[in-house]
């Protein structure tokens, strides 16, 4: 029989597109789906607080009813976890890897579910390295994947359907246990992040300025597939200790990078027989470690060059490096620049005079002055200490507050603690309340599991992680000394990320400098010489910005996977 083949080399392939934090994020991946990676969490789980849950999820604005094929993982695809728990070992220390397989129960259907058969029935094998990704160990095989929801009938139909009484039950009986100690969940749920897509791409309109300012959860209504781990926190620790072990709350042992990549086979084969095979070396084609970098961060023409390369690889490769120093997006936070053209951002300004002295607007040179002086002798920004690594050089005004969030984490040490008890002086010792520093990597999702967890149902619980955290220490007077202690939020983002977490928000406002005036270069109508309190008009604005949309369009569980069941197709 005559047989056609066509050959596509990996990056050339084309599958069918959707739609929203880094979701189709890059030319490439964008018509990839089963391999975009969108969100990942990472967090001290609230309800089992001697593990933490990690979260990864897939495939981008899932449209619920989009039948007669459902979205699904790939069962041509590798879709993985990377930790990095210590600096001195390079590389992953620890990689889950997930493959999925496919079977049709019922082929003589058009249906997805029909009496009692699901098309296509998904299970998974998860893979584990601790030695680099250079070995994998099986450790579990033939998890179930929940069927997508599709309606009523499909799933708790007795007769027609599946005769499962309710969605949630799907979900519970998907959670499996690995040998190695994880608990794992795989399948389809809500997509848990919330942001108003439409207004913050068109040229930053958030919060809109017209339509009487209507805003939309851009994902309101779509799901996502997930892939859940819990893991125990000794099995993360880089010495294998529990958490009662960690020496305090901001123990620097206790420290983990976390990304996730998914990978395809180099060449993929299409037959005229309607099959398709892989084959060749596995070709990274997405990775995510912080929300919203290769979306809002990287322009577009570096974008599908982001996605390829690993957190490692910007050790040595600083093609990007110049993206986190002067950001795109402050441009449009600076009266003296694109501010004015932008009125969604009217609330966020960038100092161009700190403590009438410091400029941090793009192309400035912000601490850079002080580079090599007494001042920050003993300091993070020391080369003694790090190097040039917060303070590289001239003209990179954000390397010493948006560089170390995306890229280094940030140390428990001056400057790197807030304002208060530091008497004015911005590198003198305050008040701790971060360290999740791991330097070993570029962007990854960092968190440091020994910080407490902050209860859901704590009046203090907010959505605005970090950010809240600074607030609370900066005015509450029961945290008027430096002694380190338990501030609410300090576990969240970008302290690792919680579901609840607006990072949309926080990245915006951490953009126009609120990190800066947590420590104390604070915002330019702060006058040294006559102002009686930091907290002037400009930082108000800053804290009290909103894009409109701060909360998820569901709510969350209170145990694991956490995600919310997905919307049902009907």
């Amino acid at each position: 029989m005559k047989q056609t083949l066509f050959t596509l080399v990996a990056g050339c392939f084309f599958v069918t597109s959707s739609f929203g934090s880094s979701h189709r994020e890059a030319p490439l991946i964008a018509n990839d789906p089963l391999a975009d990676n969108t969100d990942l969490y990472a967090f001290r789980s609230p309800d089992n607080p001697n593990t933490i849950t990690i979260i990864a999820n897939y495939i981008p604005a899932e449209f619920p009813g989009g039948g007669p094929n459902y979205y699904s993982f790939g069962d041509d695809v590798r879709y993985e976890i990377h930790v990095d728990n210590d600096v001195s070992t390079p590389g992953d220390d620890i990689t889950y890897r997930f493959t999925f397989s496919k079977t049709n129960q019922d082929p003589t259907t058009f249906f997805n579910i029909r009496l009692g058969q699901e098309n296509l029935k998904t299970t998974y094998t998860l893979e584990k390295s601790t030695d680099g990704g250079a070995t994998f160990s099986t450790v579990l095989v033939n998890g179930v994947v929940p069927p997508n929801n599709i309606g009523p009938r499909s799933i708790s139909d007795p007769v027609v359907g599946l005769g499962i009484a309710n969605y949630n039950t799907l979900m519970t009986n998907a959670i499996a246990s690995a040998t190695s100690g994880e608990t794992v969940f795989c399948g389809p749920a809500d997509d848990p992040f919330f942001v108003d897509l439409g207004g913050i791409f068109d040229l930053g309109d958030a919060p809109r300025q017209n339509n009487n300012n209507i805003v939309r959860d851009g994902l309101a209504g779509f799901n996502t597939h997930t892939i859940a781990l819990q893991i125990p926190i000794a099995d993360l620790q880089k010495n294998g200790q529990p958490v009662t072990a960690a020496a305090n709350i901001l123990d620097g042992d206790y420290v983990i990078g976390v990304w996730a990549s998914s990978s395809r086979q180099m060449t993929r084969t299409l037959s005229d027989s309607g099959t398709v095979a892989g084959s060749g070396s596995w070709i990274q084609v997405s990775r995510l470690g912080m929300p919203l970098t290769n979306e809002a961060v990287i322009p577009v023409g570096m974008k599908d060059y982001w996605n390829s390369i690993t957190p490692y690889d910007e050790l040595t490769d600083t093609l990007m490096d110049n993206y986190f120093y002067n950001p795109e997006l402050a441009l449009y936070m600076d009266d003296s620049l694109f501010g004015g053209a932008v009125p969604g951002f009217a609330g966020l300004r960038v100092q161009r005079n700190s403590l009438q002295s410091f400029d941090f607007g793009n192309t400035k040179d912000g601490l850079y002055g002080l580079k090599g002086s007494p001042a920050v002798a003993g300091t993070a920004l020391d080369d003694a200490v790090f190097g040039t690594l917060l303070l590289p050089k001239a003209g990179a005004p954000r390397s010493v507050d948006l560089w170390p969030i995306f890229h280094t984490g940030a140390p428990n040490m001056r400057p790197y603690q807030l304002a208060t008890g530091k008497g004015g002086d911005p590198l003198a010792t305050g008040k701790p309340f971060i360290n999740n520093f791991l330097p070993n990597g570029g962007d990854m999702l960092r968190l440091n599991m020994a910080v407490p967890v902050t209860p859901r149902t704590d009046p203090n619980f907010s959505s605005l992680g970090l950010i809240q955290a600074a607030v609370i220490g900066l005015t509450d007077t029961s945290f008027a000394d430096t002694t380190l202690e338990f501030i609410p939020n300090m576990d969240g983002f970008p302290n690792g990320r919680r579901l609840e977490d607006d990072v949309t928000r926080i990245e915006l406002q951490a953009v126009s400098g609120v990190v800066l005036a947590a420590v104390g270069l604070w915002y330019d109508d702060y006058i040294v010489s006559s102002s009686t309190t930091p907290v002037t008009n400009y930082l108000l604005n800053v804290i009290q910005y909103s894009t409109g949309v701060e909360e998820n369009d569901t709510t969350f569980n209170t145990s694991f996977p956490y995600v919310q069941t997905p919307w049902a197709g009907k």
